[in-house]
């Protein structure tokens, strides 16, 4: 009886929370939006992250986020006005439309090709024969072979000293 209870909440509480979700939208964050923008001190860093103290560019955004937010705007329709008075250049990752699909596109490509081709390599070396062992230990010259060479580099030596 006690599972029947806990099954019967948790489907109401799942059938419930999209009504929930729908009368009480995601509020937006300052930290949010300040994710997406790129600080324009030269630092690098997200408007988040700038970690200069009176920097020019970061500390007048925040507050001019929270301005916006206060009015109401949500994330997308804040970073779509930085986008209209800074460019793209303002954008901490760039948009999934244009030329700009590249940089989501070929990063993937290009690390699934170098997997390709260490697996191709790999297979490659594997599958390389190794020479087989000799039966039998090779044979030395027998010693009437070298004779000659021998008696000529002994004689030679005998000469030298």
């Amino acid at each position: 009886m006690k599972t029947f209870l806990l099954i019967a909440a948790f489907a109401s509480l799942l059938i419930t929370s999209p009504s929930i979700a729908a009368t009480n939208p995601p509020k937006t964050t300052r930290q949010e939006v300040a994710e997406g923008l790129t600080c324009q001190c030269g630092c690098g860093l997200t408007v988040a992250n700038c970690n200069h103290p009176n920097c020019e560019f970061s500390v007048p955004v925040r507050g001019k986020i929270d301005a916006m937010i206060a009015k109401g705007m949500d994330r997308a329709q804040i970073i779509a006005s930085f986008r209209k008075i800074y460019g793209e250049k303002v954008l901490s990752a760039p948009t999934t439309q244009g030329f700009n699909l590249f940089a989501w596109i070929i990063p993937p490509l290009a690390l699934l090709a170098g997997i390709g081709i260490m697996a191709l390599t790999l297979s490659r070396w594997r599958k390389t024969p190794q020479p087989a062992p000799a039966s039998t230990p090779p044979t030395l010259p027998a010693a009437d072979e070298n004779d000659p060479m021998r008696r000529e580099l002994e004689r030679q030596l005998r000469e030298r000293i």
